[in-house]
């Protein structure tokens, strides 16, 4: 994003927007905290958090994510001096108060979203408005879900959101030697052809661009950037159904193959699904698994 320039059009020629940042750090969490859906793909829970402890202390932001996973979001308003360790400190409150953070979802979200939390995936995304090569080294030596995410002001009406870096705590690739293994849907005893696709698509997916993040939920696996791009389902028995983030308005659906499901219940998210029966379908998909990929 830094080398990023953003010009608007007039009637006389071309003028440059000017990146900058917020005055106060308070600014971008605010704007942050009141779109956190839409910027993060998290549901916001609470801010300014006091967590009960000894050395104290107060979270920025608590969320629950398109998963179900725990989130913690911490905000520098220059260059990130400390906020990993620090965000990582929160988290391994969370995880030792497992109850303080269910009653908080319950009281936000109702009993039902409570009891699916998934603490499996806890995950801790630092807003700043800059960071050094230093912390993108950080995040890699953690066995933590952590995204690095810088923010530029545009103007006063544009802000723009930028990936530095995306971590996973989890395993991102498959051996294809253990079929059917972790990270993908089950497959029991599916023939042998729909075992390759599975594996096929979870290929894809986790290599089709920079900071993809798997996480395995009962009902689907999905992946995704700071938001889910692409929900895969556990395979029936002739077909694999993937749920995309593209927007199913903006893609010409076929008959057998596409299908716009916005409004009906499914698992997962995304309102464009696939269905994929054959290698070859798989295929067909990578455009739109890249136009996904590009939404979220």
């Amino acid at each position: 994003m830094l080398g990023l320039k953003l010009f608007h059009t007039t009637k006389s020629g071309m003028i440059e927007v000017k990146p900058r940042l917020a005055q106060m750090e308070a600014d971008v969490q605010s704007l942050v905290e009141a779109h956190m859906e839409t910027l993060l793909g998290v549901t916001f829970l609470a801010s300014e958090y006091v967590i009960d402890c000894t050395d104290g202390g107060r979270i920025d932001s608590l969320g629950l994510d398109e998963n179900g996973a725990p989130v913690v979001v911490e905000y520098k308003r220059g260059t990130s001096v400390g906020v990993i360790n620090q965000g990582l400190y929160y988290m391994a409150w969370l995880m030792a108060h497992k109850d303080a953070f269910r009653n908080l979802v319950r009281n936000r979200l109702g009993a039902s979203a409570a009891s699916q939390v998934l603490w499996s995936a806890p995950r801790l995304i630092c807003v700043a408005g800059d960071f050094t090569r230093y912390d993108a080294h950080a995040v890699r030596e953690h066995r933590r879900n952590i995204d690095l995410v810088r923010y530029r002001y545009f103007g006063n009406d544009h802000i723009g959101l930028e990936t530095v870096a995306s971590v996973t705590g989890q395993p991102t690739a498959i051996k294809r030697a253990h079929r059917g293994g972790a990270g993908l849907p089950s497959t029991r005893k599916r023939d042998g052809a729909m075992t390759e696709l599975v594996e096929a698509v979870d290929e894809v997916l986790l290599g089709i661009g920079d900071g993809v993040t798997r996480v395995q939920r009962k009902q689907y696996v999905a992946y995704q950037r700071l938001r889910n791009f692409a929900c895969v389902c556990p395979p029936q028995h002739t077909k694999l159904l993937v749920h995309l983030k593209a927007d199913p308005k903006e893609v010409d659906l076929v008959p057998g193959f596409t299908r716009d499901v916005t409004g009906l219940g499914h698992h997962g998210t995304g309102d464009l699904e696939v269905q994929l029966r054959t290698e070859r379908d798989l295929d067909r998909a990578r455009d739109v698994f890249r136009a996904s990929y590009a939404a979220a």
